[in-house]
């Protein structure tokens, strides 16, 4: 279980907060607006009204007991960045802060942040690589170079084994799981041979990915 400071309950934060208690994790959400801290009451463990802006209000809650510092504030970058600041300048040991754009994070990294994230850009990537084929069911993108994949056994790949794929050999792609009926199968040998009901887990370097599957 980690303590989380959350800052700004706007949409996006608390789609985070409910997330966060389905994981069992303790939520200390903030927001200037009170009818938002009155709204995600409910979801988190702790909920103040203050000014994320405002460093003595930020010290009175120990930002160096957190595990991690998520700064969600959307609608006010100039606020988002200030409060990013500060959180580092207070012992913050993990600050995660939210960017619309690529400027926005490149200013909160080089002023705190230790990590950025761009929630409609994340989505829109994931929502193309999954639309715009017929057998993509997910997509993890772990780096600008990797990515994960969930995909439909190819037709002409049925019937026939991983070792005669041989897909790492082409393509340099891991097969790590076989799901069949939503049950994951991680104990996938050369051996097992795959069914057209199938999905399976692949890992590799996006480029290969989109040779190999034709994305």
């Amino acid at each position: 279980m980690k303590s989380i400071l959350l800052i700004g309950v706007n949409r996006f934060g608390s789609l985070l907060a409910r997330q966060f208690r389905e994981l069992g994790h303790q939520v200390m959400a903030i927001d200037k607006e009170e009818d938002r801290i009155n709204s995600i009451l409910p979801y988190v463990t702790e909920a103040q009204i203050g000014d994320s802006t405002n460093e003595s209000f930020l010290r009175s809650l120990g930002i160096g007991s957190y595990d991690v510092c998520l700064v969600t504030i959307g609608e006010d970058f100039q606020s988002s960045l200030e409060t990013t600041s500060l959180l580092k300048e207070l012992g913050g040991k993990l600050v995660v802060s939210r960017a619309d754009r690529e400027v926005q994070a490149k200013f909160l990294l080089r002023n705190g942040a230790d990590e950025v994230i761009n929630p409609e850009k994340q989505v829109a990537e994931w929502a193309a690589i999954r639309y715009a084929s017929d057998h993509v069911l997910d997509y993890i993108k772990l780096d600008e170079e990797h990515a994960i994949l969930e995909v439909a056994v190819p037709a002409d790949w049925a019937g026939r084994s991983i070792g005669q794929i041989d897909i790492r050999k082409k393509y340099g792609i891991n097969i790590m799981a076989v799901k069949t009926n939503g049950k994951l199968d991680l104990s996938v040998t050369p051996e097992t041979v795959l069914k057209n009901c199938q999905t399976l887990l692949v890992l590799g370097e996006r480029k290969a990915l989109r040779k190999c599957f034709r994305l």
